[in-house]
């Protein structure tokens, strides 16, 4: 699958979209002092209960987990069957397709919203796995922009967003969007992002995850850290959560009080 670059152009389309029901969300509340509010993306086929299961078990009392559950929608990849998913995914081999822009966007604005009632004194993120964490990206890049791919302004303000074995959608158009505003420019420089990828990886090759690294990077998203596991598959490991509590606690300025 070809990850890191896109088969339609990342602009306005006049095609009216189907619309799908988004699936439960899942709350875990802060155990501490309310300091930050992040969406978590569960990965494609997956829901938001398993993830909140074990993000409440995560060292991080001050912070609170909205885990919503993508639609249920035919993946072109699977022939047509219907999984949950954020966008559809046309081709998994190399050199094919890499996703659905439009959806993309929709999903990027359905996780907007649920962050857009967070209290303003509250930092907010959002983080995801495998297409979770292509989402999450993609949101990254709509908040430096200032506007989604389908040109509709983004909404709120991020302050950390994580990738884990995921890539980057919409790859090819980023830079130029970009380098077209100070502002956009500004922001990208200043917004935490954490992109993870294990070597071992059979189902997002670790290729994808390194490339989408280096061209956040090289578009001005000069506050990124790119962690690698040696041997590790498509899915997460303890070693690999330590290291995103360390990172949230320290971008977010997590202060670790349960009062």
């Amino acid at each position: 699958m070809n990850y890191g670059s896109s088969s339609r152009p990342c602009g306005p389309r006049t095609a009216t979209r189907r619309s799908f029901e988004y699936g439960r969300t899942y709350v875990v509340r802060p155990k501490g002092r309310h300091q930050a509010t992040i969406v978590w993306l569960h990965g494609l086929g997956d829901n938001g209960a398993s993830w909140s299961q074990l993000l409440e078990t995560l060292p991080l009392p001050n912070v609170k987990w909205i885990c919503p559950t993508a639609p249920t929608r035919p993946v072109a990849a699977f022939g047509g069957f219907p999984c949950t998913a954020w966008f559809d995914v046309k081709d998994l081999s190399e050199y094919g397709p890499d996703h659905d822009v439009e959806g993309t966007d929709v999903s990027a604005a359905h996780v907007a919203n649920l962050l857009s009632a967070e209290p303003a004194d509250v930092k907010l993120g959002i983080g995801g796995f495998s297409m979770g964490g292509a989402t999450a990206l993609y949101s990254a890049t709509c908040c430096a922009y200032g506007r989604y791919g389908n040109s509709n302004p983004y909404p709120v303000n991020l302050s950390a967003v994580i990738g884990l074995s995921g890539w980057l959608p919409c790859s090819r158009t980023l830079k130029y969007k970009l380098e077209s505003s100070q502002d956009a420019a500004r922001r990208a420089a200043s917004l935490p992002l954490l992109v993870c990828h294990g070597r071992g990886d059979d189902v997002v090759p670790y290729k994808h995850g390194e490339r989408s690294a280096e061209v956040l990077r090289s578009s001005g998203f000069r506050n990124l850290t790119f962690k690698t596991y040696n041997g590790l598959g498509h899915y997460t490991v303890p070693e690999q959560m330590d290291d995103v509590c360390r990172w949230l606690t320290a971008r977010l300025g997590l202060d670790g009080s349960r009062s």
